[in-house]
C-alpha cells in the first residue's frame, strides 16, 4: 500500500503549485504526478454538477483508493510521499478521512491576506471565462448563494480564507507538531529559509531546494467583444455554453473548452491589483476570523487589516521566483 507521508493541504491560491513543484526538485522528495487530486475531499465520487466549470473539474478528482494509492507507487525507495490539494485545508470532513486514513502524515498549510486570496480567486476564475461577475465585490457578495446551490468549493472567495475557523478543525485531529503553519509572504520574501523549514518538518534534508519556480500566473483578459463572445463558450448558463454542453460528449466539449481558454487568455496581460478601497471593504469579513487565528497560532496577522498589505512587494533580499537548486552530495536511493 503506497500513500503519501505528507500533505500541501493549502490554502487555495498561496502558492502550492510553485511549492510542489519546487519540492518535487529534491531528491528525497516524490510528489505525486497529480497536483490536486483531491482524494480526501469526498467519501465516494464527487457531485456531478456544480458552478461553470466544476462539472468538469470533479471528473479529475481521484477518487477511487486504488487509484490514489497507484500515485504513489512510482516513488523510489527511501523517498517521502508527498501530493498537493489546497481546499483539503478548508475543508474539515477532509480532516477526520486524512486523520483516519494516514495519522501520522505531515501537513503544510499556506496562508495568504485572506482578502488578497479571494481577489486572486476571484482573478482566477474570471480570467478563465467562468466567473460571470465583472465586479469583485459583487462576486463575493453572491458566495453564499452560490454555494447554497452546490457551487464547488473554489467559488468560496471569503470561505476558503477563514483560517482560524480551519485550523481550529484541523487541530482537533492533528497535535500542532504535525502541522506546519506558513504564510505566503514567507514563501515568497525568504524562499529558502522557508522550503527548509517545510524539509525539516518533512523530514528530508534542507539545503536542497532553495528557490520558487514561477507557477500557476493568473493573466489578467480584456473586456474586448471577442473575450465577451469566448467567455460565452465557456459558461453554462449562457446559451452558447448550455447548448455545447447538450450537443457535444464530455471528451468534445472538454477539447473545445481547453481551446477556448487558451485563446482568452492569449494577451497575458498583469492581473489588476486589488485596490484599498476592496481591501477596506471586504476585511471586515474576516475581522472575527484574523483574531481566532491570532489567539490560535500565538502571532500577529494585524498586517491583514492594513487596506495597502495586498501592494507591497516582496522584501529586497528575496530572491525572484527563479528555478535554482544545488544537488546533493550523496546519492539517494531511486534517484539519480
Amino acid at each position: 500500500m503506497a500513500m503519501p507521508d505528507f500533505l500541501v493541504i493549502g490554502a487555495p491560491k498561496a502558492g502550492s503549485t510553485a511549492l510542489h513543484v519546487a519540492l518535487h526538485r529534491h531528491p528525497q522528495i516524490y510528489m505525486s504526478a497529480t497536483k490536486e487530486p483531491k482524494f480526501f475531499l469526498t467519501d465516494g465520487p464527487p457531485p456531478s454538477k456544480g458552478g461553470p466549470g466544476d462539472a468538469k473539474t470533479y471528473r479529475e478528482h481521484v477518487w477511487r483508493r486504488d487509484d490514489y494509492e497507484a500515485l504513489f507507487d512510482p516513488a523510489p525507495p527511501g523517498t517521502r510521499r508527498g501530493e498537493s490539494t489546497t481546499l483539503y485545508l478548508g475543508t474539515p470532513a477532509a480532516h477526520r478521512r486524512i486523520a483516519a486514513a494516514v495519522p501520522e502524515a505531515r501537513l503544510v498549510a499556506i496562508l495568504r491576506d485572506p482578502v488578497d486570496r479571494a481577489h486572486s480567486n476571484w482573478t482566477h476564475l474570471f480570467s478563465a471565462g467562468l466567473e460571470p461577475e465583472s465586479d469583485f465585490l459583487k462576486a463575493c457578495s453572491l458566495e453564499p448563494e452560490r454555494l447554497a446551490k452546490g457551487w464547488a468549493p473554489f467559488w468560496g472567495y471569503t470561505t476558503l480564507g477563514r483560517y482560524g475557523e480551519q485550523l481550529t478543525s484541523l487541530f482537533d485531529h492533528f497535535p500542532r507538531d504535525q502541522v506546519l503553519v506558513l504564510t505566503y509572504r514567507e514563501l515568497r520574501n525568504d524562499p529558502a529559509a522557508t522550503l527548509d523549514r517545510i524539509c525539516a518538518h518533512i523530514g528530508v534534508e534542507t539545503g536542497i531546494v532553495t528557490e520558487i519556480p514561477s507557477e500557476n500566473v493568473t493573466a489578467a483578459v480584456s473586456p474586448s467583444p471577442v473575450n465577451q463572445a469566448l467567455r460565452r463558450v465557456l459558461r453554462t448558463g449562457s446559451g452558447i455554453g448550455d447548448r455545447l454542453a447538450r450537443v457535444l460528449p464530455d471528451a468534445a466539449r472538454e477539447r473545445v473548452s481547453g481551446t477556448t481558454t487558451r485563446l482568452l487568455q492569449r494577451e497575458q496581460r498583469r492581473r489588476l491589483p486589488l485596490t484599498p478601497e476592496q481591501h477596506a471593504a471586504l476585511v471586515p469579513a474576516f475581522d472575527e476570523d484574523i483574531r481566532r487565528l491570532e489567539s490560535l497560532l500565538g502571532r500577529s496577522f494585524d498586517h491583514w487589516r492594513d487596506p495597502n498589505n495586498a501592494l507591497r512587494p516582496p522584501l529586497e533580499h528575496a530572491g525572484q521566483f527563479g528555478t535554482g537548486y544545488r544537488s546533493i552530495d550523496r546519492p539517494v536511493a531511486g534517484r539519480t
